[in-house]
């Protein structure tokens, strides 16, 4: 059992992120925020995975514009990625978005800093101060201390200009592309402050390094109790995301949502393409909203018994296979009609 931090729960739309409240999956469009069809396409296929925060890009004030539109037909809650130009987090706001991204300290006069935290706190709206190791300020950079110290000072310095104003709807990110100064930072600043923490390793690369990556780095955090809400960062389409997210929650017992896949690795005794059965399988229930696991086994030999704990399963043999049901044979079918007859099963078991 995690014994999680404990954060202050802040809001945003109908998601509650901090406190005990489930750790929640997120993820950003990669699309013009200004081409609102593209955009609410995006945001649905993403919803339909299971998203539950959708993060856009706001550029300009024709971006800043297509928020109210967005924001009325998501289905999902959204929040605005804001960066240097304090008009387009006021614009955003007036919108009606549900969440602002932005650092305080990057948005120019101290007056400017005031107007969107007077009205963010009048409208209840969140603020991420989300600092990436990257691009800190100068005056840290110069400084001879750890990478990631120096971004916990960077949050800590955007955090006071936020709580001077007196305002605490606060989610804080320190970002890293390099995995263990990530691990480093969200470590050290978790007992400092008491706001909700948003989980990722930034610019972790394409589908296979990026889930590697951000599966050490989010997995070793989330086990120790830390996080609130993630964001798998891939070179991908975000759906990709979404999906990698829900799984490294699933892994540690943090959300219980969809299908849980297993299968083993291929050996000697392996008679049939067990690799391409189990992308089938994969692909063919990655939609099934129902907390049931799903095991594609390579022989029939061990496979119902070490797979006794799912709910269904298949087994390859030659030129056929068995489906069994808590580890109890139930079926057996020529191998190409292996994923067929195992769908027919599972539709009849639940509807």
């Amino acid at each position: 059992m995690i014994n999680r931090r404990k954060s202050k729960v802040i809001e945003i739309g109908n998601v509650k992120i901090g406190g005990n409240n489930p750790i929640s999956v997120q993820s950003m469009c990669n699309t013009d925020t200004r081409d609102v069809q593209k955009t609410l396409e995006q945001i649905n296929r993403m919803a339909e995975r299971g998203c539950e925060l959708v993060r856009l890009a706001v550029l300009d004030k024709d971006a800043a514009e297509s928020i109210k539109t967005l924001v009325k037909k998501s289905p999902v809650p959204l929040i605005a990625d804001i960066h240097f130009d304090y008009k387009l987090a006021i614009q955003c706001i007036n919108n009606g978005i549900h969440a602002l991204r932005l650092n305080p300290g990057n948005i120019g006069k101290r007056e400017n800093v005031e107007k969107v935290v007077s009205l963010a706190k009048q409208q209840n709206i969140p603020i991420r101060i989300g600092v990436n190791a990257g691009s800190l300020e100068k005056n840290l950079l110069d400084k001879d201390i750890p990478l990631s110290e120096k971004m916990v000072l960077s949050a800590l310095g955007h955090i006071k200009i936020l709580e001077d104003l007196d305002f605490d709807l606060i989610k804080v990110s320190l970002k890293s592309s390099d995995v263990l100064t990530t691990i480093e930072a969200y470590r050290s600043i978790a007992d400092k402050i008491p706001y909700p923490l948003h989980l990722g390793v930034t610019e972790a690369g394409t589908l296979r390094s990026g889930l590697i990556k951000s599966s050490v780095g989010l997995g070793t955090l989330l086990a120790e109790g830390i996080g609130d809400t993630i964001r798998v960062s891939l070179t991908e389409n975000p759906e990709e995301e979404v999906t990698a997210g829900f799984e490294i929650l699933k892994s540690l017992g943090l959300r219980k949502r969809g299908v849980n896949f297993i299968s083993c690795p291929t050996c000697g005794r392996t008679r049939i393409n067990l690799i391409e059965l189990a992308k089938r399988v994969e692909e063919r229930f990655k939609n099934l909203d129902s907390q049931i696991t799903i095991a594609t086994m390579g022989c029939a030999v061990n496979g119902p018994g070490e797979a006794r704990h799912a709910d269904f399963g298949i087994a390859g043999g030659v030129g056929e296979g068995i489906i069994f049901r808590k580890g109890e044979i139930i079926a057996k079918v020529p191998e190409e009609q292996l994923l067929e007859k195992l769908e027919e099963i599972i539709t009849k078991s639940y509807k």
